[in-house]
């Protein structure tokens, strides 16, 4: 499965490359929450649990290869969370966004040259995805953690959608 999607971001990545004038977004959610669904996500700003940490380390092994350069989080511990393995693993300091003010995130977004990976939220996801060009309509679920999207901008943006475990 992770080489299949090693093989998948490999093209993907390669197709980046053709023009100087694009560059390559990953966007996820964080991972799993310590209070988890079955405790009505009451906690404001939780951990990761164990599922969740498990799947952070596995974005780092899906996304260690990809070129990234940046990483954005929002200010929140799971955000924050889901990015240091990958982070500590391409000694890169992620940069803390506001999760509820995406416009200086985009504006950094569109101007950047190389990839990047934004770790979000449910309700966030969608509108970076729409402000990077991509037309159609992203959604989410609470219980969608799984989901990696990976805008390939330029003149015409295109929106691939994985999963990974």
């Amino acid at each position: 499965m992770r080489r299949v999607i090693g093989m998948i971001m490999a093209a993907t990545l390669l197709m980046g490359a053709t023009s100087a004038a694009q560059n390559t977004v990953f966007v996820v959610r964080h991972a799993e929450r310590a209070d988890g669904e079955s405790a009505g996500m009451t906690a404001s700003d939780p951990d990761l649990s164990a599922a969740g940490k498990v799947r952070a380390e596995g974005l780092a092994s899906a996304l260690k290869d990809a070129g990234i350069t940046a990483i954005y989080v929002t200010e929140f511990k799971r955000t924050q969370q889901t990015a240091a393995p990958l982070a500590t693993a391409l000694g890169i300091q992620p940069v803390v966004v506001a999760s509820q003010d995406l416009l200086p995130l985009i504006e950094k977004l569109k101007g950047a040259a190389a990839s990047a990976l934004v770790i979000g939220h449910s309700n966030t996801i969608p509108e970076v995805i729409k402000q990077l060009g991509i037309a159609d309509p992203v959604k989410l679920a609470d219980t969608d953690y799984d989901h990696l999207f990976v805008v390939t901008r330029g003149s015409a943006p295109s929106l691939l959608r994985l999963h990974y475990r």
